[in-house]
């Protein structure tokens, strides 16, 4: 065990807190003067140790959310010139084979810490000339169109802004159902005898008019359950910004997280700063970035909220990656009965971006025989196809029985 070596108050330790903790910022992170304060006076009182010492000392004053932990692992790694960036820097100026590989997507929040650190290099540099252009290819991809195709997990801060404002914009289609209450109408078919003896009755019966009514056609209740476990927790924060416009454009939006436990996040998305209902959602969940425990966690909705929450024809949005912990039997058991109380089971799975997956887990293939869709839900495209296909007149896709075809074959 290493012995921690105080840090020297002459050097220049506190400094690069100082940056680093900028850098934090300019990433997304919310790092204050008082927190940076704190944290050179947690690493002098603790000293310097070994590298994992320094970092969980920065990483409990630092980071008071759960969906910045990427952020500042990542951020960590390149600041503090890890044995992996010098490997990086010395393959930069040897001279190499050309790599024929498939190039590998950035990890997550890698974009948005490289901008944070590289901001003043950049500005710094020479303005260019700009070439005159000759060849006007309006009929090429747009901005907005790649970052529809974008991965959520390898966004910038600006291009997570960006999309927080397109999830804003999302428009939910009017996919009324007929219920059995009835609603005045004129031009409705069926008489409304109750209408006309109450309007007869203030003419003492001398006056008796028809009266018309049609069925009443309400939005059917959305009902959310979101994984919040460690293996979602890089896509967590923009799922529930897009909860959050969900229940802004829909009266009845029930929210529903789970990893260990099920949490009712309903009233906390009432809220219509996103800012603060997503604050007051961090201080109710207990388990953030935790295991998983699925079937548990559809079990406890199935005992305590099903009937409350899955009435009128709702719709339930399943996001999950179907990673389970525990065992699948009571999964298939749980699964189908929230199948059977919903009017259609939607199962969002964030691994669906990876061009070769294939339902091989045993969570996968114990929950997909009892979804009615199976979607992706790794960027706006996704997101907007999700809005599209919750209208009933449009042909939907996303059939689950495809994989599982796949995963026999």
């Amino acid at each position: 065990m290493a012995i921690p070596i105080a840090a020297n108050p002459d050097g220049r330790m506190a400094d690069n807190i100082v940056y680093f903790a900028r850098t934090l910022r300019k990433a997304g992170m919310r790092v204050g003067p008082a927190s940076v304060k704190d944290a050179i006076e947690a690493v002098l009182c603790a000293g310097i140790g070994t590298r994992d010492d320094f970092y969980w000392t920065l990483h409990a004053v630092l980071v008071t959310r759960h969906e910045d932990h990427a952020t500042f692992d990542e951020a960590f790694r390149l600041f503090w010139k890890s044995r992996e960036l010098i490997e990086k820097m010395l393959a930069m100026f040897s001279p190499v084979a050309p790599d024929a590989r498939e190039q590998q997507k950035p990890r997550p929040a890698e974009n948005r810490v490289a901008d944070a650190l590289f901001e003043g290099h950049r500005n710094s540099q020479p303005p260019r000339d700009v070439p005159e252009i000759e060849i006007d290819a309006r009929l090429t991809v747009s901005g907005n169109e790649l970052l529809r195709g974008k991965d959520f997990a390898q966004m910038t801060a600006q291009e997570l802004l960006e999309a927080k404002r397109a999830i804003d914009s999302l428009r939910l289609p009017v996919d009324l159902v007929r219920t059995r209450r009835y609603r005045a109408d004129a031009g409705g078919r069926r008489i409304d005898p109750r209408m006309m003896m109450r309007l007869a009755a203030r003419t003492g019966g001398e006056l008796i008019l028809p009266r018309f009514r049609t069925p009443r056609e309400v939005h059917p209740p959305l009902v959310v359950l979101a994984d919040i476990s460690g293996s979602m927790s890089q896509y967590t924060r923009i799922f529930l910004h897009f909860l959050h416009a969900l229940t802004e454009k829909r009266r009845r939006v029930h929210t529903f997280v789970f990893g260990t436990r099920l949490t009712n996040l309903t009233r906390q998305m009432r809220h219509r700063d996103p800012d603060a209902a997503l604050a007051d959602c961090s201080a109710a969940v207990k388990d953030w970035s935790g295991g998983t425990r699925i079937g548990d966690a559809l079990a406890e909705f199935n005992r305590l909220w099903s009937r409350r929450v899955l009435g009128q024809g709702a719709v339930v949005l399943l996001i999950t990656d179907g990673l389970e912990r525990d065992d699948t039997d009571g999964l298939s058991r749980e699964m189908e009965r929230l199948q059977k109380s919903s009017r259609r089971l939607v199962w969002l799975n964030p691994l669906l971006r990876f061009d070769g997956f294939e339902a091989r887990a045993r969570g996968v293939k114990a929950m997909l025989p009892f979804v009615d869709e199976f979607r992706p839900v790794h960027n706006l495209g996704a997101l907007s196809d999700l809005c599209d296909s919750l209208d009933p007149s449009l042909a939907r896709n996303g059939d689950p029985r495809l994989w599982l075809r796949r995963t026999a074959a």
